[in-house]
């Protein structure tokens, strides 16, 4: 089990038997959870949001955007930051674009683009959420007026809105398991994590995955069957724009994509 714990210790913050050992190798063979460990993710996300969904929206909102990050560490966020500030300032200069990206400091372009990754899926999370709601059959007024029953009041209205939530699982998974393409299909443009996921790629687990994913979204979002052309997109804006990739890219990835997919459970089922 060693390559699932050193998958859920590098893609979250969960607690984890300690490896004695390490070799960079083996992070090859860790990418294959990648996509079970972004349901441990989902599962973190999805639980924030119900819980805090029995006292206010909004707040629900806030609860699983903090679930996410903490469980997170923000790590791909800290690579779709300095992605953003090594295109802003690198004017077409391949070596100044690889000087900003490996540079620990924030600028402006890294900022602005966490603060509006973070708005997007704040807002994202309120709105599905506020779908669910409607999907469950429960008015918000049932929820949160203080006249009104609470939704802990009502079990078979927190099992419906639990029912109706479920595909937000989904949506770390499909975001992870499209780095294993990423990382295997577009040339490392630097040393580091991203690389080292390429030494070995493992297909067959990537494409069980693939179906298990696809088996899942059509049945709990038919929507998220489109998922692939979120990968499919990031893939042809790093070949084309920079023409390969790196670890920071691949958080960048994982971040917008997350966005999108969360976006695509907006639509009408």
């Amino acid at each position: 089990m060693r390559s699932l714990i050193l998958a859920v210790q590098f893609l979250t913050r969960l607690p984890t038997p300690q490896l004695k050992t390490f070799d960079p190798a083996w992070l090859a063979d860790a990418a294959r959870w990648f996509a079970p460990v972004g349901l441990l993710v989902g599962a973190v996300v999805w639980l924030a949001v119900l819980a805090g969904s029995l006292l206010d929206p909004w707040l629900a909102a806030l609860l699983g955007l903090l679930a996410w990050l903490w469980v997170t560490g923000g790590l791909h966020l800290d690579g779709l930051a300095d992605l953003a500030d090594a295109q802003g300032a690198a004017h077409r200069s391949r070596e100044r674009f690889l000087e900003v990206l490996k540079d620990p400091h924030l600028g402006s372009f890294g900022v602005m683009s966490m603060a509006m990754q973070l708005i997007a899926k704040l807002v994202l999370l309120m709105l599905l959420l506020k779908f669910s709601l409607a999907e469950a059959g429960v008015s918000q007024g049932a929820l949160y007026s203080p006249d009104a029953l609470r939704l802990s009041e009502l079990p078979d209205g927190l099992i419906a809105l639990a029912a109706n939530l479920a595909p937000l699982l989904l949506v770390p998974a499909w975001a992870r398991l499209f780095t294993v393409a990423w990382s295997a299909t577009l040339p490392s443009l630097a040393a580091g994590s991203g690389e080292r996921f390429a030494w070995r790629t493992h297909w067959p687990s990537f494409w069980l995955n693939a179906a298990l994913l696809a088996a899942a979204s059509y049945w709990l979002a038919p929507a998220l069957l489109l998922a692939p052309l979120a990968g499919l997109w990031w893939w042809a804006y790093l070949k084309r724009k920079l023409g390969g990739m790196t670890g920071d890219c691949l958080g960048a990835g994982i971040e917008l994509c997350e966005s999108l997919l969360l976006l695509l459970l907006l639509v009408p089922q």
